[in-house]
């Protein structure tokens, strides 16, 4: 069975940082695209930072350029988020997943029932 699991989450100031971790086990393949996702009570999900399956081109949302910084070796299925200059619209809940064989754009953008996501880890800001 092919899992997915983020760590990192935590409670935070606002201008400080956090670090998000990203694994996906249970497969030999080693073509996924993987992402990072957000989202709050009450509004829809979106994507933040995904990188294609084959690296190393990546999208962010505009709310997080310059901010965030997604990284992964190539073809690895280990992901990090580092997060600077928090601020408290970043509070969420973010989630992993991944995808085989698409861009880093289509991985941010599309809803496909082929992704397989983590659970979430909750990242908190405050002033």
């Amino acid at each position: 069975k092919v899992q997915v699991e983020e760590s990192g989450g935590g409670s935070v100031q606002a201008g400080g940082s956090l670090r998000l971790s990203c694994v996906a086990s249970g497969t030999t393949q080693d073509d996924y695209a993987m992402g990072w996702f957000r989202q709050v009570p009450g509004k829809e999900r979106e994507g933040v930072a995904c990188i294609g399956w084959s690296g190393p081109d990546t999208y962010y949302a505009e709310s997080v350029k310059g901010r965030f910084t997604l990284s992964r070796e190539p073809w690895s299925k280990v992901m990090f988020l580092q997060m600077d200059t928090l601020n408290p619209e970043d509070t969420a809940m973010y989630f992993c997943a991944i995808r085989r064989g698409v861009r880093h754009t289509t991985m941010c953008s599309e809803n496909d029932r082929s992704m397989i996501w983590g659970s979430g880890t909750q990242v908190t800001v405050f002033s």
